[in-house]
């Protein structure tokens, strides 16, 4: 069956050096060469995430952290910030953990904005608050750095943010931003297969973490931290994952993080000037758009440019070898996503601008 090379949210296009790098010869995760493998890749996680507190790794989906996150940082009421599909699930997840939880909705395609955080944390309600940096389900990126800077404010609250979709892909300082918990799925900006998360934790995330008597187990961030010390996982990790990541690590350092970022900002910037060559705007309110991927109207917004049969267009660039995403949620079919994240260059979205060229012209 011919490959149809995968430009949806995620998980992403794997490259062949990255398959290689997981079928490296297996190890024991309690022997010492485990241990030299993560002590060795654990500066470059640091370089990557801007932080001096050690960087975790779980083989799970980026959810089971989410979830341990609530378990181990929510005693009091958490504030689930939602702005579309998943951030929206948040509040879900934290009802179900047994969580007291309230909703701070705004309008799917909308970021969430800090004066709008703030209000709510000033009730003093809340211990915790739940961020999605870059909501994928509406190609909408709200402002991190605004929403960070409320930490002074409120210290005792512990901010949770989901970079699943944007870490490796923007800048994120973690020690500079001064939130708590940092997290991301390795299938999105990293471009390696599903199955493997990473998260990092503040001092005082950790120390609340301490006192929680009902975090579980096997998403426990005291264990984590624990582990970490040792240069291990608290359960059994992955390892071709890891030796993957290695690889990946050493791609994102030699490339330089600037440029890596720069890279996905043109590529971003090619498929918004392709989506307005034909008259297609973009989802999200303006200035708040996805670096990683572009969500285009199709009937979404009222007078919001051309309308086109997103399923139509979907079929016909897959049979140019290409598979785009025709729309997420509430938004599916009126929206369709295309995905510029990971290991894309120029180079590598010139055959899919053809192909999506090619198909427009046969709508």
């Amino acid at each position: 069956m011919a490959h149809v090379k995968l430009h949806i949210p995620g998980p992403v296009e794997v490259s062949e050096k990255t398959f290689a790098a997981l079928c490296r010869p297996m190890i024991g995760h309690r022997g010492q060469g485990f241990k030299d493998l993560y002590a060795r890749i654990q500066p470059q996680l640091q370089t990557l995430l801007g932080t001096r507190q050690r960087v975790y790794l779980s083989t799970s989906s980026a959810w089971g952290v989410m979830e341990g996150a609530l378990r181990n940082l929510t005693r009091k009421k958490v504030l689930n910030c939602m702005c579309g599909a998943f951030s929206d699930k948040w509040f879900d997840v934290a009802q179900r953990c047994g969580k007291a939880a309230e909703a701070l909705q705004v309008p799917w395609g909308s970021p969430i904005r800090a004066e709008a955080v703030a209000a709510r944390l000033s009730t003093g309600e809340f211990d915790s608050l739940t961020l999605i940096h870059n909501e994928t389900s509406t190609g909408t990126m709200s402002p991190l750095d605004e929403i960070a800077a409320l930490k002074a404010r409120f210290p005792d609250v512990m901010f949770i943010v989901d970079a699943v979709s944007s870490m490796s892909a923007v800048p994120l300082e973690f020690d500079a931003l001064g939130v708590d918990v940092l997290l991301a799925g390795t299938q999105k900006a990293f471009a390696m297969p599903p199955g493997l998360s990473i998260f990092v934790c503040s001092a005082a995330a950790l120390e609340r973490a301490s006192q929680a008597s009902d975090r579980g187990y096997y998403f426990d961030f005291v264990e984590f931290e624990k582990n970490a010390r040792e240069h291990m996982t608290p359960s059994t990790p992955s390892i071709p994952h890891v030796y993957a990541l290695a690889s990946k690590l050493e791609e994102f350092l030699a490339e330089g993080l600037p440029a890596r970022y720069e890279r996905h900002r043109r590529t971003n910037q090619m498929l918004r000037d392709w989506g307005a060559r034909h008259g297609l705007t973009l989802f999200p309110d303006a200035g708040f758009e996805s670096l990683t991927l572009c969500c285009f109207n199709n009937g979404a917004k009222p007078g919001a440019g051309r309308t086109v049969d997103a399923a139509k267009l979907q079929k016909l660039v897959k049979d140019q070898g290409f598979l785009v995403d025709g729309g997420y949620g509430k938004i599916k079919g009126t929206t369709f996503r295309i995905s510029n994240m990971g290991d894309e260059t120029p180079e590598s979205m010139t055959p899919l601008l053809a192909a999506l060229d090619q198909a427009m012209g046969q709508l």
